[in-house]
C-alpha cells in the first residue's frame, strides 16, 4: 500500500473543487480520481466513479451503510484503494469528496486503512468565502445533506473544511477582492495557498500530511488558533481572561456573541463547571457549545502521563498559578469587527470582583444556564 499516494480534495465550492481535481489529473502522471456522489444519499444510495484524465474508467451504485456517509465511503473506498495499490499502476489516487463531506473524517478513514495520506486540499473560490461563512441554512435545505439525519449547516461545514486542510487551492475569480483574500488568510494562516492559475498543485498534493497532528490542531483543548491580525478591513481579535464566566450573563449574551463575527472559536470556562473545558464554535450566526473533557488542572498528577504532549504544551502556554490551564481563549475573525464592543460584552460576562472573591464553593451554586445546551 505504501507505494500509492492519496490526496483528498474537499470543498463546498464545487466548481473550484472540480477544477482542482482536473489540474491534478492533468499534471500528475499515473493518477486517478475517485468520487462518491452523495446527492442521492437521502434516498439511501451513493454513486461511485473512478476516472483518469481520459475519462470515466468505471462507475456504480452502492447502498448508504446505516444511514452514514462516512461508513459508506469507508466500506466502498478502502477496497478501491487496495485494488489500485495491488495493481501497482497508480502513483496518485485523488479522492474528490462530495460537497459537504468533511476531510477530517475521511483522512482518518484512509490513514486507518494503512494508506499514505499525502495531502489534504480544500478548494476555495475567495469571492464565495464570506457568503458561505454567513450562511446558517441547514445542508438539508440546500440539498447538500450527506445522510438523512444530517443536521449540519453550510457555514459550520465550510469552516471545518477550510480549517482542516494543509493546502488551499485558490480559484481565480475577478470578483474576489483584498477583503476576501485577507479573510481567507486570517481564517487559516498556517495553510499553504496555491493558486490554480499557477499550475503547481502536484507538489502540494504530494507534500505529506500528518493526520494525528491535524486532529490535535482542531481539538478545542490544544487548537492552533489564529493570532491577532488586521488587514483590508478584516480583523482577528484574540480575547484571553483568567477569570470564569458567569453562566447566566454569558448565556444571555450568546446570540450577540455568535453574530459578532463571521467566524469564532476557542475554549472557555464557566464558574459553575470548574472542571469542564468547553468548546466554542460559531459560524453563520449559529453557535455550537460542547464539553471537550476536563481541564488538565482538574486531573490528578498521575493522569498527566496519559495526556498527549501537545495537550500538555498547550496547557503550559495558558497556565495560571491559581487556576492552572483554566482560561478563556476565544478568537473572532470578521470584516468590520467591532473589537471594543466585543471586548466590552465578553468582559461583562465574567464574574465581577465580588463574585470572584466569593470563591469556587460559591461559584458551583450559580444557576446552570447551560444545562440544555450541554445536554445535562
Amino acid at each position: 500500500m505504501m507505494g500509492l499516494r492519496i490526496a483528498l480534495v474537499a470543498g463546498l465550492h464545487s466548481e473550484a473543487r472540480r477544477a482542482t481535481v482536473e489540474q491534478l489529473l492533468a499534471t500528475t502522471p499515473d493518477s486517478v480520481a475517485l468520487h462518491h456522489d452523495l446527492s442521492t444519499a437521502v434516498q439511501g444510495t451513493v454513486i461511485r466513479t473512478l476516472r483518469d484524465i481520459t475519462g470515466v474508467l468505471s462507475s456504480g451504485e452502492t447502498p448508504l451503510v446505516n444511514g452514514c456517509a462516512c461508513c459508506a465511503l469507508r466500506e466502498d473506498l478502502l477496497p478501491d484503494l487496495e485494488r489500485l495499490a495491488d495493481a501497482g499502476l497508480t502513483r496518485l489516487a485523488i479522492v474528490e469528496l462530495w460537497d459537504s463531506v468533511e476531510p477530517k473524517a475521511m483522512a482518518e478513514v484512509v490513514a486507518g486503512g494503512g494508506f499514505d495520506v499525502s495531502g489534504v486540499i480544500t478548494a476555495v473560490d475567495p469571492a464565495l468565502l464570506l457568503p458561505c461563512l454567513g450562511n446558517g441554512d441547514d445542508l438539508a435545505d440546500a440539498g447538500l445533506a450527506a445522510a438523512p439525519a444530517d443536521q449540519r449547516t453550510i457555514a459550520d461545514t465550510f469552516a471545518r473544511q477550510l480549517e482542516y486542510a494543509s493546502v488551499l487551492a485558490i480559484a481565480d475569480n475577478p470578483e474576489a477582492d483584498d477583503e476576501d483574500r485577507a479573510l481567507l488568510t486570517q481564517l487559516h494562516p498556517t495553510a499553504r495557498q496555491v493558486r490554480l492559475a499557477d499550475g503547481s498543485l502536484t507538489e502540494a498534493a504530494l507534500s505529506g500530511f500528518d493526520v494525528e497532528a491535524a486532529a490535535a490542531a482542531q481539538h478545542p483543548a490544544c487548537a492552533l488558533l489564529p493570532q491577532e491580525a488586521d488587514e483590508a478591513g478584516v480583523t482577528t481579535y484574540v480575547w484571553h481572561a483568567h477569570r470564569p464566566f458567569h453562566p447566566q450573563r454569558l448565556y444571555a449574551a450568546l446570540e450577540d456573541l455568535a453574530c459578532a463575527a463571521a467566524r469564532s472559536r476557542g475554549r472557555f470556562w464557566l464558574a459553575d463547571r470548574p472542571d469542564s473545558l468547553l468548546a466554542w464554535d460559531a459560524a453563520g450566526g449559529a453557535l455550537c457549545v460542547e464539553s471537550a473533557g476536563p481541564w488538565l488542572a482538574s486531573l490528578p498528577d498521575a493522569a498527566w502521563d496519559l495526556v498527549p504532549p501537545v495537550r500538555r504544551a498547550a496547557a503550559a502556554l495558558d497556565w495560571h498559578p491559581e487556576h492552572g490551564d483554566r482560561c478563556q481563549h476565544l478568537v473572532f475573525t470578521s470584516p468590520g469587527l467591532d473589537r471594543d464592543g466585543l471586548r466590552h460584552t465578553l468582559d461583562s460576562c465574567l464574574l465581577n470582583d465580588h463574585e470572584y472573591a466569593a470563591g469556587r464553593a460559591t461559584w458551583k451554586h450559580l444557576h446552570s444556564a447551560f444545562d440544555t445546551l450541554l445536554e445535562v
